[in-house]
């Protein structure tokens, strides 16, 4: 079975993490992360800044996490 690779957009991680109040590790993770996240690719990068990449679509604003979850869930 091939594996879909998502990729989520940089913004939406940083207001993912300002929302949280962690507007020096958004500032750090602007810095550090791609355009384009992928959350397999980028797992290392995603946990640093206290991001769990199996969680993070559940987690994204504007309801992209419900379109995503299930595509992430089988990672």
């Amino acid at each position: 079975m091939r594996r879909t690779h998502v990729k989520i957009d940089k913004d939406a991680i940083l207001e993912l993490l300002r929302s949280r109040g962690d507007h020096e590790q958004a500032q750090q993770a602007a810095k550090e992360l791609p355009d384009q996240v992928d959350h397999e690719q980028h797992a290392d990068l995603l946990s640093k800044f206290g991001i769990n990449p199996s969680e993070l679509a559940s987690k994204l604003p504007g309801g992209l996490g419900d379109k995503l979850t299930g595509l992430l869930g089988k990672a």
